[in-house]
């Protein structure tokens, strides 16, 4: 295993993230710091970086590179965007960089950094048609896909940062301002011709800081269970309402708003505002947020060169392959379980009768099913029931999170309280925990099915007669510890089916 340290140099923020690369192609991410440097403030007046946010930069590297020498980091990629970009001072800026901080930072280009976005997005996220909005502090960048596939990008030359330093104006009200930042911005998307070839069916996906922040506030208004920012949907009307609470008040009132960084507080409304225009402008009814961009981009390109190429073709599996190896489980195991969970989920859809789509649900719980039991042995299940609803899962619809928390929580003992159920009642209905139980079931026969981990069954094939199910098992050796560990679920299958069960 090594390490390697990501900083992104942005107009807004600088960000150190520390990454642990395991073998085979999966990493984790270990420690991360964030600084509000403002790189690129007052660069609209002469197109220079100024010597006190330079003097704030440098002084934020030092501190990220002593992390990163104290935690043992073998390699740092270092990466600046928009503010140096543009800015005529640059190369003195990366100059002194180079002697203060002993770090070489590549400036990237905007097709560069529309890239890395896209990529961080597209190897984290299951969505096959997209628009990618990412607003930074000095740029904002659209990318248009399909079919895993880029088919525009745009890079505009305006951020959150450099919105609010051109549009300030003192003799104008908050309202004023974002009203006027929304038509400025509306005309920005009128130049990009591509924008009316996007069809109808294609989802928003929101990337960056800003978006994040405006999780995070209505996190709170909604009292929402999960903190996970990664595939959160939004509807466009919540964040209208957002966006009207927030531009009409002054800074120091924005500071005051629950979840709304106060680093962030004076940017917002411009941020919000290039939000608003860009739905409007698109006619969008909702937005997927994402945790994964640049930054992510640049993650995948580094342990998985091939993406350099290609995308992830399986997003969930290699999002389930990464936790499986972190929590150190078994992962002959977890596949065996896989495979015996999808086939009795097949076989036995004349009970069940759930769509195809539920296989999702059932994969991740018995992938992760282990993984619970590297924190304590004991009620194992419950602990990977909290890993499965924390681990920020790629590929898998926040409802899907929840329901697989709730089987691989559940596969064990009937237990699940109605007190932890009705704190995700906003994510899954009442009915829904018919369809974890049901799975569950499966799931657990499945485990047992392989409760020595060394594949001794290799497939099943079920018949349904009368009032029972007989299941015959194919095996390559001895499989009476699996069968008779299979058997005890015998009177909870027969509760959840109304059949009795019989394996051959």
């Amino acid at each position: 295993m090594r390490k390697i340290g990501i900083i992104d140099l942005g107009s807004n923020s600088a960000r150190l993230v520390i990454v642990n690369i395991f073998e085979e192609g999966y990493f984790m991410v270990e420690d991360e710091l964030k600084e509000s440097v403002r790189l690129g403030q007052d660069m609209d007046r002469d197109g220079f970086l100024k010597p006190q946010r330079v003097a704030e930069t440098i002084k934020t590297l030092k501190m990220f590179k002593k992390l990163c020498d104290a935690d043992g980091v073998e390699q740092i990629i270092a990466v600046a965007t928009a503010a140096v970009r543009r800015a005529k001072n640059q190369r003195s800026f990366l100059d002194e960089i180079q002697a203060t901080c002993g770090l070489k930072v590549s400036v990237l280009s905007e097709e560069e950094e529309a890239t890395l976005v896209y990529r961080g997005v597209i190897n984290s996220m299951d969505i096959p048609k997209g628009i990618i909005l990412e607003i930074g502090g000095g740029s904002t960048k659209i990318v248009y896909y399909n079919r895993r596939t880029v088919l525009h990008y745009a890079s505009l030359s305006f951020g959150a940062v450099t919105l609010t330093d051109l549009f300030a104006d003192d003799g104008v009200s908050p309202a004023e301002q974002t009203a006027k930042i929304e038509e400025f911005f509306t005309e920005q998307f009128k130049k990009v011709e591509w924008l009316n070839e996007v069809e109808p069916d294609t989802q928003m996906i929101g990337v960056g800081g800003s978006f994040r922040n405006l999780y995070k506030i209505h996190r709170l208004v909604r009292k929402y269970p999960l903190s996970i920012v990664h595939n959160y949907t939004f509807a466009t009307e919540d964040l209208k309402s957002i966006y009207e609470m927030v531009r009409v008040l002054d800074v120091e009132k924005r500071k005051r708003i629950r979840g709304l960084s106060p680093a962030r507080a004076d940017i917002m409304p411009a941020a919000l505002a290039i939000m608003k225009s860009f739905v409007d402008y698109l006619h969008f009814d909702s937005f997927q947020l994402s945790g994964s961009g640049l930054r992510e981009g640049i993650m995948f390109n580094q342990v998985l060169p091939i993406t350099l190429e290609r995308p992830i073709s399986d997003v969930l599996g290699y999002s389930l392959s990464t936790l499986i190896k972190f929590y150190g489980c078994d992962m002959q195991h977890a596949e065996n379980v896989v495979h015996l969970s999808i086939q009795l989920f097949k076989q036995l859809r004349v009970l069940h009768k759930f769509p195809r789509a539920y296989l999702k649900v059932l994969r991740i719980a018995a992938s992760l099913h282990d993984c619970g039991g590297r924190i304590r042995f004991y009620d194992g299940q419950k602990h990977s029931r909290y890993i499965i609803l924390n681990a920020g899962i790629y590929g898998a619809t926040h409802r899907e999170i929840v329901l697989a928390a709730f089987v691989a929580g559940c596969y064990r003992k009937e237990d699940i309280l109605a007190s932890d159920w009705a704190r995700y009642k906003d994510i899954v209905s009442e009915e829904d925990l018919d369809v974890v139980k049901r799975l569950g079931v499966l799931l657990r026969i499945a485990e047992s099915l392989d409760r020595s981990g060394q594949g001794v069954v290799k497939g099943i094939n079920c018949d349904v007669l009368g009032d029972s199910v007989i299941m015959k098992t194919e095996v390559s050796g001895d499989a009476a510890l699996e069968i008779a560990q299979a058997m005890k679920a015998n009177a909870e299958f027969k509760r959840t089916f109304r059949k009795n069960l019989e394996i051959l």
